[in-house]
């Protein structure tokens, strides 16, 4: 099984079937939390929601050569959120990255050191020229990322996504490889 270990507590794994319950259980957990931001919580119903997120992350892995797209995000051995490309445009070689990670992990630094580790492998293993987030205009937290590791902020695009019973707004955020890497 593919495993980066990034430092003591912290690490990027390949998600495995066997991680169907923990992961739904500990996405449940986190539902109340994570429904500011991310819309499509209320599909998650089953552990078998779950597996069939893990078996299409998995797919994702065939379909990008063998390269893993997303990961589960360890902490001192259990899952505290996901990272990953959400989409890869092999043609133009950009990748398009989506993250969370639970409530009782904010604070910890884990999240910074998960986002580093996959713009190093975009870049560096992918062979990405480009790295983009897309992030609801008002979500400071997920904005700080991309801003703090040196990404241009590009634009926004309006009302780019419905959360539940509204609009956010998107702004983009754009990395060049030559600019991480040179």
């Amino acid at each position: 099984m593919f495993e980066h270990k990034i430092d003591e507590d912290v690490s990027l794994r390949l998600f495995t079937e066997d991680d169907a319950e923990e992961f739904y259980q500990f996405t449940i957990r986190s539902k109340a939390y994570l429904r500011e931001w991310l819309g499509w919580l209320d599909y998650i119903e089953s552990a078998e929601d779950s597996a069939n997120n893990i078996k299409s992350r998995l797919k994702g892995m065939v379909e990008n050569g063998g390269y893993p797209k997303s990961f589960a995000i360890i902490y001192k051995g259990k899952i505290a959120g996901t990272i990953g490309f959400n989409d890869i445009h092999k043609t133009n070689r950009i990748g398009v990255v989506g993250y969370w990670l639970g409530e009782e992990f904010q604070g910890k630094g884990i999240m910074s050191k998960a986002f580093e580790s996959l713009i190093n492998y975009g870049f560096k293993e992918l062979n990405l020229n480009r790295i983009e987030v897309s992030v609801a205009v008002e979500n400071a937290k997920s904005r700080a990322l991309p801003e703090r590791f040196g990404f241009t902020e590009e634009g926004t695009i309006r009302q780019a996504e419905w959360l539940y019973d509204h609009f956010v707004d998107h702004v983009i955020y754009g990395l060049l490889a030559d600019e991480w890497l040179g």
